[in-house]
């Protein structure tokens, strides 16, 4: 598997790299948003949101532009606002600075798993998820409000198509987190919330998603 490191921290970029070519990932590593653009496609790209030549949200989108491809953003910025901007952007992923590297490998073994299955999933044709305006069309991986369309990162999209199958029943946390991030994942609670804070940016106020406190989280049409 190749993985792209767009850092350009030197010695932080050392680091990534010789703990990635240690767990037997081809790796190339960057230091501009110019080379980025210009490198060879990964699996994986691990993005430093704060590059020196460009914003990394604008060249994260321009890189969301290759489906193939997943984007783990990797930023010095733990507010949840910037990791919903990130993950509005189309990160499947975000680490914050600094992290350890066996965190860094399970969100890359997750991301992997995750394109790795969507990739092997056999075509067929099921019919429209509904619930209220909201409609997922699980074959083309689209969703829209009242007909108008729905921008969503593949995480966000597995997200709510879990809580729309199980509405209007409460989908508790272990279970969202074993279903959308895999049963060898072990996801914070952070990461989760600042999913589901992202789905209700997007989603709007029918239906909501609604937290059942200490439990986990529902859709509801009112």
């Amino acid at each position: 598997m190749r993985i792209l490191v767009v850092e350009d921290d030197d010695r932080v970029a050392r680091g990534l790299v010789t703990a990635l070519r240690a767990a037997s990932f081809d790796v190339q590593r960057v230091a501009t948003a110019e080379r980025a653009l210009s490198a060879p496609a990964a699996d994986v790209v691990l993005l430093d949101l704060g590059l020196p030549d460009a914003d990394g949200i604008d060249l994260l989108r321009k890189l969301r532009q290759r489906p193939q491809t997943a984007i783990i953003a990797v930023t010095a910025r733990s507010e949840e606002r910037d990791r919903v901007r990130g993950l509005r952007a189309g990160a499947d992923d975000y680490v914050v600075k600094p992290f350890g590297v066996a965190e860094l490998l399970a969100r890359i073994e997750a991301v992997l798993r995750r394109t790795r299955s969507a990739r092997a999933e056999p075509e067929r044709e099921d019919p429209p998820l509904r619930v209220g305006p909201l409609t997922l069309d699980v074959n083309s991986r689209e969703a829209r409000v009242e007909g108008e369309p729905l921008p969503l990162t593949r995480k966000e999209f597995d997200l709510l198509r879990l809580l729309v199958e199980r509405a209007p029943r409460v989908v508790a946390r272990d279970q969202i987190l074993d279903q959308v991030w895999g049963a060898a994942w072990e996801a914070s609670s952070r990461t989760l919330d600042t999913h589901i804070a992202s789905l209700r940016a997007k989603v709007g106020a029918v239906p909501r998603i609604r937290t059942v406190r200490g439990v986990g989280y529902m859709l509801d049409e009112a």
